[in-house]
C-alpha cells in the first residue's frame, strides 16, 4: 500500500489556499437541534415551555421550569432520501443511519430561604447533535460543458513553469511542490495540464493562455457525492427562577465539526477532434473544527396559561481546518492508440485554520397551557445569514467572499408550531416547521418544510417518547464552483424516527 505524502500548504496570502466558499459557510451556519423525541414531535417549538433537556438548547431559561432534577438520553434513526436530476437523467438513493442525538442532565437546587425572591437555581449539561452531514447522491446526463473548463478556469493567467513538472520531476514531486510555493489553483492547472487536458499556446515558461484538447460538443457525466460527519454541541447552563413568574438563563456552548465529502466525476465523450475522450476526477475533503457560543433566554409567566420566551444565540465562532486529496485519470488518442494518464500524488494537503463566523439568531416564543390536558405553542427566529464572515476579513479573497455572501444571503425566519394533548398517562403531540432559504434567490436552495408526530407515555419518574419528523427541501447542488458549474436539481427528503427515555434523579 502507498503511502500518503503531508503537504503544509502555507503561503504568502490566504487567497491561494482552498476555496472556502458560501456553500462551506451556509453549511456551517445551519442549526437544526435534533433533540429528543418530545422536542422533535413538536417540531421544537419549545422557546416558552422548557421542561425537556433540548428545550434548553433553544431558550436557555427553559431547565428553571424542572421541579425536579432530571436527565434524558436519545437515539434517533435518520434517514436521507434524494431524487436527484441533471439534465436528461434522473436517479434516487437513501442513506440512513442510527445515532446518539441528544443526552443531559439538569440539577435543581431549592432556595432554603422563604424572605428571597430568587425560587431555584439550576445547572445542566447537555450534548445535542446539530446537524447530520451523512448523505449520498448520484447524479448523470449528458452536458454540453465539459469538465476541461474547470481546469481552463484555473490555467487562464498562470505560468507554464508554475503549473508544470521540472524535467526528471515526478508528478507526485511536482503536485507537491507547485502547492507548497504557488496554492491550490496552480495544483489544478498542473492537473489540466499534466494529464493532457490543457495545452499551452506556446511551449514556453512565459505561456500563459491555454486550450483544449477535449473538443466542444456533448459529455456524458456521471457525479457521486458522498458525505459523512456532524455539527455538534455541548452546552453548560445555569438558571434561575425569579418569584413565581420569571425565569431566566444562560448557555456557554463548545461546537465542534466533523465533515468529510468525497466526489467523483466520470465524463466520456466521442466528439470529432477531441484528443481527450475520458476523465475521471477525484477530490476527497476532510474537515475538523472547533466553535464557541452562547445564548441568553427569558420565559415569562404572564398568567397561569399563557407563557412567553424570548432568547438571543450570539454567533458561533469557528476555527477550521482542512485536508484534500486529489485523483485525476484522462484516456487520450495518441496515433490511434488509446493511452490513459494517470495523476494519483498520493500528497495530504494540510492548509492553514481559517475562521468563520456565523450569524447571530434572535427568537420569540409563545405558548398556552391548557392546565393537564395539553399546551400548543409558537415559535419565531430571525437570523440574517449576509452577516457571516470568513477570517481574517483583511485577507483580499475572504474579503470578497463575505462581499458576495452579504449581497447573496439574506435575512431569513422560522417558524415552528407544535402541540400536545395529555390523556391519562399518554401524550399525543404534532407540529409544523419551514425554515427560508438563506438565499436571496430561493430557486437555488429552496425553504423547508416539515411536520412532525409523537407519542408519550409516561410511568411516574421515568418518561418514554416516540416521535416522527420529515421534511423536505428542494437545492440545485454545482458540481464545482468554477468551469463546470452546472447544477444538480435535488428534492431531498429527511425522514427521522426517534427513542427518548427520560427521567427524575
Amino acid at each position: 500500500m502507498k503511502k500518503l505524502s503531508l503537504l503544509v500548504i502555507g503561503v504568502l496570502s490566504m487567497s491561494n489556499l482552498v476555496a472556502q466558499d458560501i456553500s462551506d459557510a451556509v453549511r456551517y451556519s445551519l442549526d437544526e437541534i435534533q433533540g429528543s423525541a418530545r422536542f422533535r414531535s413538536m417540531s421544537g417549538a419549545f422557546g416558552a415551555l422548557g421542561g425537556d433537556m433540548s428545550a434548553v438548547s433553544i431558550n436557555p431559561a427553559g431547565s428553571s421550569i424542572f421541579n425536579e432534577s432530571h436527565a434524558s438520553i436519545s437515539l434517533s434513526n435518520f434517514n436521507v432520501n434524494n431524487d436527484v436530476n441533471y439534465f436528461n437523467g434522473f436517479s434516487s438513493s437513501s442513506n440512513s443511519n442510527i445515532d446518539l442525538n441528544q443526552t443531559g442532565a439538569a440539577f435543581v437546587f431549592r432556595n432554603t430561604n422563604q424572605n428571597s425572591p430568587w425560587r431555584k437555581f439550576v445547572i445542566s449539561v447537555a450534548y445535542d447533535k446539530v446537524s447530520d452531514f451523512d448523505n449520498d447522491w448520484f447524479a448523470s446526463g449528458t452536458n454540453t460543458n465539459s469538465i476541461d473548463s474547470y481546469f481552463l478556469a484555473y490555467a487562464q493567467g498562470l505560468r507554464l513553469d508554475e503549473i508544470s513538472a521540472l524535467p526528471g520531476e515526478s508528478l507526485s514531486d511536482a503536485y507537491s511542490e507547485i502547492g507548497s510555493f504557488y496554492g491550490f489553483g496552480n495544483q489544478q492547472a498542473f492537473l489540466g495540464y499534466e494529464s493532457y487536458i490543457l495545452e499551452p499556446d506556446s511551449d514556453t515558461d512565459d505561456n500563459t493562455t491555454y486550450f483544449s484538447n477535449i473538443a466542444p460538443g456533448n459529455f456524458d457525466q456521471e457525479y457521486s457525492y458522498a458525505a459523512r460527519g456532524y455539527n455538534g454541541k455541548f452546552a453548560f447552563n445555569i438558571s434561575s427562577q425569579f418569584k413565581d413568574n420569571l425565569y431566566i438563563g444562560l448557555n456557554l456552548n463548545s461546537h465542534f465539526i466533523n465533515y468529510e465529502k468525497s466526489t467523483f466525476l466520470k465524463e466520456t465523450n466521442s466528439n470529432a477532434g477531441s484528443i481527450v475522450n475520458e476523465v475521471r476526477f477525484q477530490n476527497n475533503l476532510a474537515t475538523t473544527g472547533s466553535g464557541f457560543s452562547f445564548q441568553l433566554g427569558a420565559i415569562a409567566k404572564l398568567s397561569e396559561e399563557f407563557r412567553v420566551g424570548l432568547t438571543y444565540n450570539s454567533p458561533t465562532w469557528y476555527t477550521i481546518a482542512e485536508e484534500t486529496t486529489q485523483y485525476l485519470a484522462t484516456v487520450r488518442d495518441d496515433a490511434g492508440t488509446n493511452v490513459t494518464q494517470i495523476i494519483d500524488p498520493f500528497v495530504v494537503n494540510i492548509f492553514p485554520e481559517y475562521k468563520l463566523q456565523t450569524p447571530g439568531k434572535l427568537t420569540g416564543s409563545l405558548a398556552y397551557v391548557f392546565g393537564e390536558q395539553g399546551l400548543i405553542s409558537f415559535d419565531y427566529s430571525r437570523k440574517d445569514y449576509g452577516s457571516t464572515k470568513f477570517k481574517p476579513t483583511s485577507d483580499p479573497y475572504f474579503a470578497s467572499q463575505n462581499n458576495f455572501m452579504s449581497d447573496n444571503l439574506k435575512i431569513a425566519s422560522t417558524y415552528r408550531l407544535g402541540g400536545e394533548y395529555r390523556y391519562k398517562q399518554l401524550s399525543f403531540r404534532g407540529g409544523y416547521r419551514m425554515e427560508e432559504s438563506p438565499y436571496k434567490n430561493d430557486s437555488f436552495y429552496g425553504d423547508l418544510k416539515g411536520f412532525s408526530l409523537g407519542l408519550g407515555y409516561n410511568f411516574g419518574n421515568t418518561k418514554l417518547d416516540l416521535a416522527f419528523d420529515q421534511s423536505d427541501r428542494n437545492v440545485n447542488n454545482q458540481l464545482y464552483s468554477v468551469g463546470l458549474t452546472d447544477a444538480a436539481s435535488i428534492d431531498t427528503k429527511n425522514t427521522n424516527v426517534t427513542l427518548s427515555l427520560a427521567f427524575t434523579l
